[in-house]
């Protein structure tokens, strides 16, 4: 069986802002628009998904009112082409909870869990994304082999739109920037 076999028409065209708005949550799940054309990511594991968990929670404890922590759901980092980025955590600000789609400049924070297969994708494309989109935190977090995972943290240069390197972090997130936050991600 080939994947034209199995694809749906819609993934092998160019999608604009206006038809992806119209797809139901459904159609939405496990996939990111990159350019226009849908990008499907596999199913995250459990440590993934915990490590993206444990970290959201523990943000949006220590963002305070002003601000909010989440997973799963869009980043429209632009419309023509279409891009929509799907950010394992997400800190945005809380008065805009209710704005389809989330836009750059409502974001302060995302993170990307790093996992087998979107290692390019999470180091070098979405770094430079999220960086020409504005955003003013970029930390991505590897699943070391020991089991402890460890916490790159960027900051955003305004004048270059680009990310310099912040702090690195194992086992326990102790950051200052975007707010103070302390986070044990421990032996998963």
């Amino acid at each position: 069986m080939t994947a034209e076999m199995v694809a749906p028409a819609w993934m092998h065209t160019q999608i604009s802002a206006e038809q992806y708005d119209s797809w139901s949550e459904e159609q939405c799940a496990g996939i990111e628009i990159v350019d226009g054309m849908v990008v499907v990511s596999p199913s995250a594991s459990k440590r993934h998904n915990r490590l993206a968990r444990i970290l959201a929670n523990a943000l949006d404890a220590a963002a305070g009112p002003d601000w909010n922590a989440d997973t799963d759901f869009d980043v429209r980092l632009q419309d023509v082409p279409l891009t929509n980025r799907r950010p394992d955590v997400v800190v945005y600000r809380a008065e805009t909870i209710d704005l389809t789609p989330t836009r750059p400049e409502h974001v302060l924070l995302v993170v990307e869990v790093v996992s087998p297969g979107s290692e390019t994708t999470d180091r070098i494309v979405k770094v430079d994304q999220y960086a020409k989109a504005g955003i003013p935190f970029y930390w991505r977090i590897e699943q070391a082999a020991t089991g402890v995972p460890i916490v790159y943290t960027y900051v955003l240069d305004p004048a270059t739109k680009a990310y310099r390197d912040g702090e690195m972090f194992t086992g326990t997130v102790k950051a200052t920037a975007p707010f103070p936050v302390t986070v044990d991600l421990g032996v998963l």
